[in-house]
């Protein structure tokens, strides 16, 4: 019997921890978390929009985006992959010579959930290192892979001094089948005074050649939604974060 008793403890204690690890993982829930969480999904100052961008620096297509950024007046924050950074690190100071914000999206494409806080707390240090010396700021933004936020995740933000953000509108640009015509009515359908909208730059963890509708809609939003301002999440929040801190800062 005690042998029993003590095995359904030792159970019930690890069933405890995982529920502890994964619970913060239902604020990627969208409409759990525009609806209770309005400042974690990115919901910001109206007419606003803060521009996001995921999985890059990627040479294949972040410059296309760059270009086009430039070419609509634009500037947005890039939520970058720490290997994707070293393996492309001029191409990632290019992004913040430009103009625009650098974050951190993690080092490795994986989810928080399914990883150890350690392993959690190790990837976004060494993300956030990587991106620092690459581009000569300090990321404060931090978007998790997938959106999945765990214990873990919560307590590496507060050590590195990262702002959680995730989104309140997407594009669904990731797919083979997406469009132009598709990411643009996708991201239309979830604008709301103050939304953070979420795109892609690279297709390193989506379907081959997708970024070109992530791309393209980018006109079509210009075309659909000239009252809005449309720009980085360093803009966003009233009051705001300053726009970079410099490296070694907060």
């Amino acid at each position: 019997m005690r042998g029993r008793s003590a095995a359904a403890a030792l159970a019930g204690g690890a069933l405890a921890a995982g529920l502890a690890h994964a619970l913060p993982g239902a604020v990627g829930l969208g409409p759990l978390r525009v609806r209770l969480f309005p400042r974690l999904a990115g919901l910001g100052r109206p007419g606003h929009v803060a521009l996001t961008f995921d999985d890059g620096p990627d040479p294949l297509s972040t410059p296309r985006f760059l270009d086009e950024l430039d070419r609509l007046g634009w500037r947005a924050t890039f939520f970058m992959l720490g290997d994707m950074a070293r393996k492309a690190p001029s191409l990632a100071a290019e992004v913040a010579r430009r103009g625009h914000e650098v974050a951190v999206h993690g080092d490795v494409h994986r989810s928080h959930l399914l990883r150890r806080p350690g392993e959690v707390a190790a990837d976004l240090a060494r993300a956030t290192d990587t991106i620092a010396e690459a581009t000569g700021r300090r990321p404060v933004w931090l978007r998790p892979p997938y959106g999945a936020v765990s214990a873990g995740t919560l307590k590496a933000a507060r050590a590195l001094s990262l702002r959680l953000v995730l989104w309140s509108g997407w594009g669904r640009d990731w797919r083979s089948a997406a469009t132009p015509a598709s990411v643009a009515a996708e991201v239309l359908a979830d604008l709301r005074p103050g939304a953070t909208i979420l795109l892609h730059d690279s297709d390193c963890t989506s379907a081959p050649g997708c970024w070109h509708a992530a791309l393209g809609a980018l006109e079509e939003l210009r075309r659909c939604r000239q009252d809005l301002d449309f720009g980085p999440l360093g803009d966003h929040f009233r009051p705001g974060p300053a726009s970079q801190a410099e490296p070694g800062a907060g």
